[in-house]
């Protein structure tokens, strides 16, 4: 009887965990938390903040909702460099097959201090 009762609750942690794992993944694979974490990368102050390389955490939470040409997405990616940790927040809609945020920032944890994505700082100027 203990080992029934053992293999149905196996069975059903499996059973979630699959589907916790096809949920990230299909998240993961989405156009907008690609350009949102491929942006974060690259911008001089995240580099600045956590160091290089970042790197994606696991456990993102949110949720996006595509179908065809048009969506919405709202996400919390956390992120962690060598120099400290942090969040990246989406805020986006597709419309016309082109996804248009109307958020993107980091926020360091600890400090709680948000860098905004959307803006590429301007060149340094040479003297």
């Amino acid at each position: 009887m203990p080992l029934g009762c053992f293999s149905i609750a196996m069975l059903f942690v499996v059973f979630v965990g699959s589907i916790a794992l096809i949920v990230f993944s299909a998240m993961k694979s989405s156009d907008v938390y690609k350009d949102a974490l491929a942006r974060a990368k690259t911008h001089p102050a995240v580099i600045e903040a956590l160091g290089s390389p970042v790197t994606e955490g696991l456990l993102l939470s949110g949720n996006t909702n595509v179908n065809g040409a048009s969506g919405e997405a709202n996400l919390s990616i956390p992120v962690s460099g060598p120099k400290g940790k942090g969040t990246i927040y989406v805020a986006a809609t597709k419309s016309l097959g082109r996804w248009n945020y109307s958020g993107l920032v980091l926020e360091i944890a600890g400090t709680h201090q948000r860098i905004d994505l959307l803006q590429r700082p301007a060149p340094a100027s040479s003297p």
